[in-house]
């Protein structure tokens, strides 16, 4: 076929590509390899976000520069491979396996893309590969079921910017969260369900606990409105209705503290080293935040908690992975695709 042909060919395809609806998952955002040399430049890009650290920057780039990014790198590094997989890293694995699945159940007439906020398949290089491919209609679905200016928010702004520079702009529609998704909180359920199946039903009574935890966000951002953590505790309180569990017989922590800066608690590892001091044999743990599992939740948590609760006296510790390529965590992807592109496919 002659060079003329082909674009001509090209030109067809993307003129047919523009009433096609597009969803593009995105998710945080992961270094290519577990080293300090691809940790640092995802570092950067991730806590230079003044959605993420509300600091002016002529303040915060000096220390960024001249002390994180000089230490943590290789700190982080070491975390990382610990959790590597032979496929790559945990969440670019999960979150494209989750495209995979999505595309699946849509059928032909929808495209699926993955994305990550920071690092690679960036998702302003996404939507300009979509753009060039004709497509039109695209339905930007971050991988946050509860909302926070500094996860959902980013996402949103960065589609933002990248519309402010188009000139021939997308048809776009987004996901805001989706806390109280009956597919979502029947994924949490099942998976607990099925772990208790296995491995017997905590003793409630006894004292035994589940945890379920969150990722922090810092207290000025709660207090100036953010409504990240109400949309927390409405999830929580759902999933505890689903499973009938009494009120005591569940905890709602918060994970992932960086730096100095007093962030929404109580800290899920603190109250781990409490529960264990105390007596309690048992903590179930899973991480409704968390749609694929990450450094988060396969090191901090199944690692570093699992540590803390058992050199406190604690007995017994499980951490429920609920999402990844679920039937749940699909499923729930699927009812929020298939809610943003409703009327395109028609």
């Amino acid at each position: 076929m002659s060079q003329s042909s082909v674009q001509v060919s090209q030109k067809r395809m993307a003129a047919g590509n523009a009433a096609k609806p597009v969803v593009v998952i995105v998710n945080l955002g992961t270094p290519t390899e577990p080293t300090a040399k691809a940790v640092r430049p995802y570092l950067r890009e991730f806590l230079s976000d003044r959605r993420v650290i509300e600091m002016t920057p002529l303040l915060w780039k000096p220390i960024l520069e001249g002390i994180i990014l000089r230490v943590r790198p290789r700190a982080s590094a070491r975390k990382y491979a610990t959790i590597w997989l032979d496929e790559g890293s945990p969440l670019m694995h999960w979150t494209t396996r989750q495209a995979a699945a999505v595309s699946e159940q849509l059928g032909e007439g929808v495209e699926v893309r993955a994305a990550m906020r920071y690092g690679k398949p960036a998702l302003r290089e996404v939507l300009s590969e979509l753009h060039s491919e004709g497509f039109r209609r695209v339905l930007v679905l971050p991988a946050y079921p509860q909302y926070a200016a500094s996860s959902a928010g980013t996402v949103i702004d960065e589609v933002g910017r990248w519309m402010l520079g188009a000139r021939d702009q997308l048809e776009l529609r987004t996901v805001r969260s989706f806390p109280d998704s009956a597919p979502y909180i029947e994924a949490l359920a099942t998976a607990l369900d099925d772990s208790w199946a296995k491995n017997g039903k905590p003793h409630f009574n006894a004292g035994d606990k589940l945890v379920l935890s969150f990722h922090s966000i810092p207290e000025a951002m709660h207090k100036a409105g953010d409504p990240y953590r109400s949309e927390c505790e409405h999830t929580a309180e759902l999933l505890r209705i689903r499973l009938g569990l009494e009120e005591s017989a569940m905890l709602v922590r918060f994970q992932s503290v960086f730096g100095p800066a007093a962030w929404i608690g109580p800290a899920t590892i603190d109250s781990m080293a409490e529960l264990g001091h105390a007596g309690t044999r048992r903590v179930d743990v899973v991480c409704p935040g968390f749609m694929a599992d990450c450094l988060e939740t396969l090191e901090e948590i199944n690692c570093l908690n699992r540590e803390t609760f058992a050199a406190a006296g604690g007995s017994e510790f499980h951490y429920i992975p609920w999402a990844n390529d679920s039937t749940g965590c699909v499923a729930t992807l699927v009812e929020q695709a298939q809610r943003g592109i409703a009327g395109w496919g028609d």
